[in-house]
């Protein structure tokens, strides 16, 4: 899909991944509108890219933001939320956000603006997983979870959207990346591998995605190795994983 002149609504575009997308997708020649929580950074990054500002929770306010960005070729649901720590401990609170903001508003998102797609017959939708969301993490178990059901959700929209060859679904799965993602969870990143790489990695890989509409795209690409192993032989997986954690 061309992107040059698209009109891209992309969520989180505060700081990370959503503004190193911002900026690629602008540097591309797209017309933006961005969603994001933080006034001041959002505006920034706004200003940066010649897009439209628009401040709200995707958790509480998809409705307003789709309404304000309708119609739009491209989404790209990109906010996400973590916690780290272990799963008995976990307050229900932080289940309810975790499954709210990383996988039931992008669906909603989605369920808002694909019909505009669907008239128009093009449009392109991507939603920003994880490789959480392939192989799963201990400490991470439902942020991984609802990764996961990211997943599988865009595999079934993709189905459901074949009679329309001008829309097409995308999953990035990116791996550990450079953002405040780790800061605003609480809990800093401390493995030992796999190191985090810049966010303007990723948004590189949105763009390729959209551009030769690829239904799955990991980033860096050797992600792709440990997520088929996990399926091939999940037992020599589990033992890679112990090791190198």
């Amino acid at each position: 899909m061309r992107i040059d002149g698209a009109r891209v609504l992309i969520t989180g575009a505060s700081s990370g991944v959503g503004a190193a997308t911002a900026r690629a997708m602008a540097a591309a020649g797209s017309r933006l509108v961005l969603a994001g929580r933080d006034r001041q950074r959002l505006h920034a990054v706004a200003a940066e890219t010649g897009g439209r500002a628009v401040v709200g929770d995707v958790t509480t306010d998809a409705p307003a933001l789709a309404g304000q960005a309708a119609p739009v070729d491209v989404l790209v649901c990109n906010a996400g939320a973590g916690w780290a720590g272990a799963f008995a401990g976990m307050p229900l609170r932080e289940v309810d956000e975790l499954v709210a903001v990383n996988l039931t508003a992008p669906m909603e998102l989605a369920r808002l603006l694909l019909p505009g797609m669907i008239e128009e017959r093009r449009g392109h939708v991507v939603f920003v997983s994880s490789i959480a969301g392939a192989v799963g993490v201990a400490g991470e178990a439902v942020y991984s979870a609802a990764k996961a059901g990211l997943v599988v959700f865009a595999e079934a929209l993709r189905d459901e959207l074949s009679e329309f060859p001008g829309i097409g679904v995308s999953v990035v799965f990116p791996g550990v990346v450079a953002t405040p993602f780790f800061d605003r969870r609480g809990v800093p990143y401390d493995r030992r591998w796999p190191r985090p790489i810049p966010p303007e990695r990723v948004a590189r890989g949105i763009v390729t995605a959209i551009r030769r509409g690829r239904s799955e795209c990991y980033v860096p690409g050797w992600l792709r190795f440990p997520a088929r192993l996990r399926g091939a032989a999940p037992g020599a997986f589990h033992r890679l994983a112990r090791l190198t954690g």
